[in-house]
């Protein structure tokens, strides 16, 4: 009896052993799977991480488009801003004008010229572009502008805009020479290069902006303005057309922004081509636009 009492107690010992090893193993199994199906929640977590730095559907900004040719409706919304709605609107909601400096005449052909330097990334660019095309319009034609957008990088992000690379502008009472330095399309750290400026330009630039501000506008060699005289936000989410077409509404912001910059850039231009034409320079909006020019 005591050798079967020993062999049973013996195959219980067994038998919880397999037990024990049985529980061990499915703890185990449990624990993998626990373990994998983290893993694979991690793997798709990185996977989605990498997808989105990699601009795989995300929203990672990229470049606006090149430059085109603006619509034949925008040019000529352009060109022809109602003088009615100029004269209502005065100076609108420009918040700065050119300023007066000591320099010899800017002229080329024995006409005065209006010297612009940009580029098509930059929103203050963009948004001062629209008053200085109204402006100059009233003075002569345009050709060739361009259509374009600040950067989708850049602080107001894609503000719809023209571009004067390419363009060419006829006048009989003053000259323009545009240059956007750069595109908007990203080339490296920065953007790819358009208009090189020539070395008479880059000293002016030196001489009456040394810190390279961009936009640079200088009228005849009396005024010089640097940056946008209202924000590109007024601009933000609208089309060329859109912008177009509003500059011909006396109550919108857009046309209370551009059209009144474009009558304090007017009235600057006027003073350079001595009051000419005087159907331009003696209209209401471009004297109350010298007043405020005068008291810059």
């Amino acid at each position: 009896m005591g050798q079967q009492s020993r062999a049973r107690t013996a195959a219980r010992a067994r038998t919880a052993e397999m037990r024990a090893a049985q529980a061990q193993q499915q703890r185990r199994r449990r624990l993998w799977r626990a373990m994998s199906s983290v893993g694979v929640v991690l793997l798709l977590v990185t996977g989605l991480i990498a997808l989105k730095i990699a601009g795989v559907g995300g929203s990672k900004p990229s470049s606006a488009a090149p430059s085109t040719l603006a619509s034949r409706a925008v040019v000529d919304a352009v060109g022809t801003v109602p003088k009615s709605v100029l004269n209502t609107i005065g100076t609108g909601t420009a918040s700065s004008v050119p300023k007066p400096i000591r320099a010899p005449a800017l002229s080329v052909a024995g006409k005065p010229e209006l010297l612009y330097v940009g580029a098509e990334y930059c929103p203050y660019c963009a948004a001062q572009r629209w008053a200085l095309a109204v402006a100059l319009a009233r003075f002569g034609s345009w050709s060739g502008l361009g259509a374009t957008h600040s950067s989708s990088a850049d602080i107001f992000p894609n503000t719809p805009t023209l571009s004067f690379h390419g363009s060419s502008y006829a006048s009989e009472f003053l000259t323009f020479a545009g240059y956007e330095i750069t595109s908007n399309v990203r080339s490296g750290t920065g953007y790819a290069p358009l208009d090189p400026l020539p070395a008479t330009v880059s000293s002016l630039v030196d001489t009456f902006n040394p810190q390279g501000s961009i936009p640079f506008v200088d009228v005849g060699g009396k005024y010089t303005m640097t940056g946008a005289s209202f924000s590109p936000d007024v601009l933000a989410g609208l089309t060329q057309e859109q912008v177009a077409a509003a500059l011909s509404d006396p109550t919108s912001p857009v046309a209370k922004a551009i059209d009144g910059t474009a009558n304090v850039l007017t009235a600057s231009i006027c003073n350079v081509t001595d009051g000419k034409p005087g159907s331009v320079c003696g209209a209401p909006g471009v004297v109350a636009a010298k007043a405020k020019l005068a008291n810059g």
